[in-house]
């Protein structure tokens, strides 16, 4: 097979896989404080460094998979798998970008290179071993998505609400379960595991798991919008009409997960699905408006 070692290495890098870096800015977003220019560089410097770091993660990731891979229908087509990048290419990439990732961190703040260091090692025990166990493996995904909230809060130096947390642990979860139930469906096809974790899960499981998570994120998320808390920072009692966006989204998910059998991967989901993709937009467009134009949403 002919190689092209730059295409594959940037293949390698997972680019589409950065949208999930954005969650650094959602502390800022909440906050209001999205037009403050400090905080913004501060911000788009650790999402760089976090960007680094996920591509060098991803890289290793595919490097101990890389066998295994090559039984996946789509995943045969990685870099490494297809022969596009050799091992030690690999290797050295996910050297390089890890160590430029620390430094960077390191530049910006000590405690934002404790979260990403925490990060690096978390995702290396996942791939180590860890996402061999069932739960574990979408608790740790999950709790990647947390750490990246963290970070935004450090580097735009504020409090992230117990909400925040509670509800971005919930919503990765449930991704990590819909991507799951993909893998088991999967397996079933090709009357062979894809991944060794399947084995713990059946789509009984999965199914019950999705729709218990998808109600929990919703709940959580009207207690946050009717928190008393909330009302008076905000000094509006209408945060709850973004409620709906949200809900219409979580049945989205779930209908192209339990009828349609479309989410192999969320980010692509996101990038392509346009029901998903107005969902957000609005949700976006009407929370920017309560926090940002306040005057337009007093207390009635």
């Amino acid at each position: 097979m002919h190689r092209i070692p730059f295409l594959g290495l940037l293949r390698l890098l997972r680019v589409r896989q950065w949208t999930k870096n954005l969650f650094l800015f959602l502390p800022v977003f909440f906050a209001g404080k999205l037009f403050d220019t400090r905080i913004d560089v501060q911000v788009l410097l650790g999402f760089l460094a976090f960007c680094m770091a996920a591509s060098a993660v991803y890289a290793w990731n595919d490097l101990r998979d890389a066998e295994q891979d090559k039984l996946h229908p789509e995943k045969k087509n990685r870099p490494i798998p297809a022969g596009q990048v050799q091992p030690a290419e690999a290797l050295g990439l996910a050297g390089i970008l890890g160590s430029l990732a620390l430094f960077l961190a390191w530049k910006i703040s000590e405690t934002f290179l404790g979260l990403l260091g925490l990060y690096l090692v978390q995702n290396l025990l996942y791939s180590w071993r860890l996402k061999h166990i069932p739960i574990v493996d979408v608790s740790l995904v999950s709790l990647g998505f947390v750490l990246r909230i963290l970070s935004g809060g450090v580097l735009a130096d504020i409090t992230v609400s117990n909400w925040i947390v509670l509800m971005t642990f919930l919503l990765a979860l449930f991704l990590g379960f819909a991507k799951r139930r993909d893998d088991v469906m999967l397996s079933l096809d090709k009357k062979q595991p894809t991944r060794r974790v399947v084995d713990g899960y059946n789509l009984e499981f999965l199914n019950m798991s999705m729709v218990f998570s998808a109600g929990i994120v919703v709940v959580s998320y009207i207690m946050y919008c009717l928190s008393s808390e909330v009302v008076d920072h905000w000094q509006t009692d209408q945060l709850y009409l973004t409620v709906f966006p949200v809900l219409l989204g979580m049945l989205r998910y779930l209908q192209l997960t339990l009828v349609k059998n479309k989410t192999t991967d969320p980010t692509r989901v996101l990038l392509k699905d346009v029901f998903i993709q107005i969902t957000i937009g609005l949700w976006v467009v009407m929370f920017y408006l309560i926090i940002y134009h306040k005057k337009f949403f007093q207390i009635s």
